[in-house]
């Protein structure tokens, strides 16, 4: 019996297995944040139409669908998320035409298209926020919104980006933004609110577009009374309390919504999809929300906030699995997005407990070189994992965090709304390198983009990774060609006890079984030889996994 067979023999099961009868169980699902992706008429920030020229890259990347964050009309204050019309397109980003074609010509590559649903609030440059702000207090206009009558701000509740969540409008009440001022938080239990998005998802599945991601859905509805938060803000941030623990957050009364949102998009043909950005805690809590009738995904942030440990990424593998096996969904692996710090950095950041989304102006540069063989690493390990991924653009280049964009330079109102102490998240939205050379590397005519894009960045560049057999890029369209021929979505996961500092997971498919192994350690772990290598996420030296590896292999 070889020592695999063994190993294979004591494994633990942690997952029986996902169908594959619904595309959006097993895919992989790349972000793109369209001011950064990709510039086609020079004004220094992507558009609609730079994203359909990249198609035939994506495709061979080998990415099942796209979430597109949002392009709507927008005064920009928070990135798109200040929404001032739910059903058009912003100038910026080009036009509805632009829209429809590139939703036609993804379905010609095929890859599925899902967009941003943002529902907790609007542009305070939205018609209705206009027509309320015009109005009286007590009539149906401000009714779409959160006002209320107080002497200062109505209660203790802390805005997401800094401050105060109240700001008092011009006869004396105050309405709630649980983010940016820009940004009125919309009344949910207002029927006239629930039929404008209703509205907006029909217009855009008519379109063609394969579903949604919903914006924070656990904040909608808030508690009767508007109660005092009465945990500190800072163990919430970190998730110290349940989630359910806040009156602005994971309240009863979201599920009815969620579940009229389902049936609408099971009326439509094709497997329509909506994923829920629930920062909910803890698991069984999150497991809520994708309840047969519910959202078919929602995100698991736990993973985001990993330790670099074999102890800790075990744990939240098998809790993840746990509580999304208990409802018949999907687990979905994410590592970065358009919010948090990039894992290339993220992974070996100086206080590994700070949360992901938490960027403290005193944040110091990590080792660069470090950091991207750890991201590798841990990308290795989770697009093993049966159930569905999400990568946000840039990673398969393995960009980090740029921490030292000027001061003036910054838009994310974080930045400005806790007077510099937070960064905020400007530093993993900074346009992708295209070519190593030109003066915004490919990614635009322009000499200037919206963001400045570092020097450095012409390393990063996919032209020239495309060309080098070790490059990240390189190694994401291995992992991704070899997770689709081995089904490994669709797979039964078992945990094997390789030692405390090294994570082993076995994954079985109707092809074979594919062990995965990650080393922590600085002790270096033999490969079989009865083994066959399929990928490893940096280069074996002498049959040996060594600190910060990942490999797969053929049983």
């Amino acid at each position: 019996m070889s020592m695999l067979t063994a190993k294979h023999r004591a494994a633990t099961m942690i997952h029986p297995g996902t169908a594959a009868d619904q595309w959006w169980r097993t895919a992989v699902i790349y972000q793109i944040y369209p001011r950064s992706f990709s510039d086609s008429d020079g004004d220094g920030a992507g558009d609609l139409q730079g994203i359909t020229d990249r198609l035939p890259y994506l495709r061979d990347l080998g990415v099942d669908a796209l979430w597109l964050s949002p392009f709507y009309p927008s005064p920009q204050v928070d990135g798109g998320y200040d929404i001032s019309d739910h059903q058009d397109v912003d100038p910026l980003f080009g036009t509805l035409d632009d829209a429809d074609e590139l939703i036609r010509r993804a379905h010609d590559h095929g890859l599925r298209v899902l967009i941003d649903i943002v529902p907790n609030h609007t542009s305070d440059q939205h018609p209705w926020f206009r027509e309320a702000l015009e109005a009286q207090p007590g009539s149906p206009a401000r009714d779409r919104y959160v006002f209320v009558d107080a002497d200062g701000p109505y209660n203790n509740w802390p805005s997401e980006f800094g401050g105060p969540a109240w700001t008092q409008v011009a006869d004396g009440q105050w309405y709630l933004h649980l983010f940016d001022p820009a940004q009125p938080d919309l009344n949910w239990r207002n029927p006239e609110v629930r039929e404008l998005f209703l509205e907006t998802m029909r217009f855009w599945l008519d379109r063609g577009v394969d579903g949604f991601r919903i914006d924070v859905p656990h904040h909608l509805i808030k508690a009767d009374g508007l109660p005092d938060l009465d945990v500190p803000w800072e163990d919430y941030v970190r998730g110290d309390h349940p989630t359910s623990a806040a009156p602005f957050a994971d309240q009863e009364g979201l599920h009815e919504i969620f579940r009229e949102w389902r049936t609408l998009l099971e009326s439509y043909p094709g497997q329509r999809a909506m994923v829920a950005e629930a920062w909910v805690a803890p698991h069984d809590r999150l497991a809520r929300y994708i309840r047969p009738d519910e959202f078919h995904q929602a995100f698991n942030f736990d993973v985001l906030a990993l330790r670099w440990d074999a102890a800790d990424v075990r744990r939240r593998v098998t809790e993840s699995y746990a509580a999304a096996d208990a409802v018949g969904a999907p687990t979905t692996w994410v590592l970065s997005n358009h919010d948090v710090m990039r894992h290339a950095s993220r992974l070996v950041r100086s206080d590994p407990a700070q949360a992901p989304w938490v960027l403290p102006s005193s944040e110091q540069a990590p080792d660069s070189s470090a950091g991207l063989r750890r991201a590798r690493a841990a990308t290795a390990l989770l697009l093993a994992l049966p159930g569905s991924a999400y990568l946000y653009q840039g990673e398969e280049l393995g960009l980090p965090e740029v921490l030292d964009l000027p001061d003036e330079a910054r838009r994310d109102p974080t930045f400005a709304r806790t007077a510099g102490r937070l960064r905020g998240r400007d530093g993993c939205r900074m346009p992708l390198p295209w070519s190593a050379s030109g003066p915004s590397f490919g990614f635009s005519e322009a000499e200037e983009t919206w963001l400045p894009m570092p020097a450095g960045f012409s390393a990063y560049a996919a032209d020239a990774q495309d060309h080098d057999p070790d490059s990240t890029l390189r190694l994401y369209r291995q992992l991704l060609r070899l997770r689709r021929e081995r089904r490994l979505g669709t797979g039964t996961a078992s945990l094997c006890d390789l030692g405390p500092d090294l994570l082993g997971l076995l994954i079985e498919t109707d092809i074979g079984t594919t062990m995965v192994v990650t080393n922590f350690s600085d002790s270096s772990w033999m490969i079989p030889s009865d083994a066959e290598m399929l990928v490893s996420s940096t280069p074996i030296a002498r049959g040996a996994l060594g600190r910060d590896q990942s490999v797969w292999l053929a049983l």
